[in-house]
């Protein structure tokens, strides 16, 4: 459980840093929520403590939901269009750093000539990427459902392992067989203890 909640933090955390660059604010928020469900999770099998792992279980449903959401928003499917701000709620206009740092993307800023546009505008030219962006972040959403998928059968493993666990422990003269049927002792016999040094 420890390599796979290692491999999960390390590809939280590189989205993480892709979605600060190119101000995603959705995707910031949902990657935080991962980073500590995560966490959660850990704690919750190292400490053998059912509830954590449950809730990390409950948390990869949605967290593989929420992939696939993105896949659909990169894709366009059923409507959806990666030109929307929806993945910024619709605060800035920013996109994916991908699209102008992909691998193999020359990028060109070319500043306006006409008057009367303002001096800070620019427009920017994307050309010769290897992948577009919009298959990078596929292959991103991806790897986590691929690893959250993992995740989520090891925890189902372990929930299991651990109300068994539970069922068979024997509580101290609780359910032993022998201890109900032996008849209750009518008299305890006391010694008298010496005192020390005397």
């Amino acid at each position: 459980m420890f390599c796979l909640c290692v491999f999960l933090q390390l590809a939280a955390l590189e989205r993480q840093i892709f979605d600060f660059l190119g101000f995603q604010w959705a995707p910031i928020l949902g990657n935080f929520l991962q980073i500590i469900v995560v966490i959660l999770g850990l704690f919750g099998t190292i400490q053998f403590r059912p509830r954590y792992i449950v809730v990390y279980t409950v948390w990869t449903a949605l967290w593989v939901t929420w992939n696939v959401f993105i896949i659909c928003f990169y894709l366009e499917v059923g409507g959806l269009s990666k030109e929307t701000d929806l993945m910024t709620f619709n605060i800035s206009m920013h996109r994916s750093w991908w699209r102008e740092h992909g691998p193999g993307c020359i990028r060109r800023v070319v500043r306006p000539s006409a008057p009367g546009i303002l001096e800070d505008y620019s427009y920017v030219s994307v050309t010769g990427c290897i992948i577009d962006f919009q298959y990078l972040e596929v292959i991103h959403s991806a790897i986590q459902i691929l690893l959250s998928l993992i995740g989520f059968v090891y925890a189902c493993y372990v929930i299991s392992i651990f109300m068994e666990e539970e069922d068979s422990f024997d509580f101290i003269g609780g359910l032993d067989t022998y201890s109900y049927r032996q008849p209750p002792q009518e008299h305890v016999e006391l010694k008298p203890v010496k005192p020390v040094g005397k």
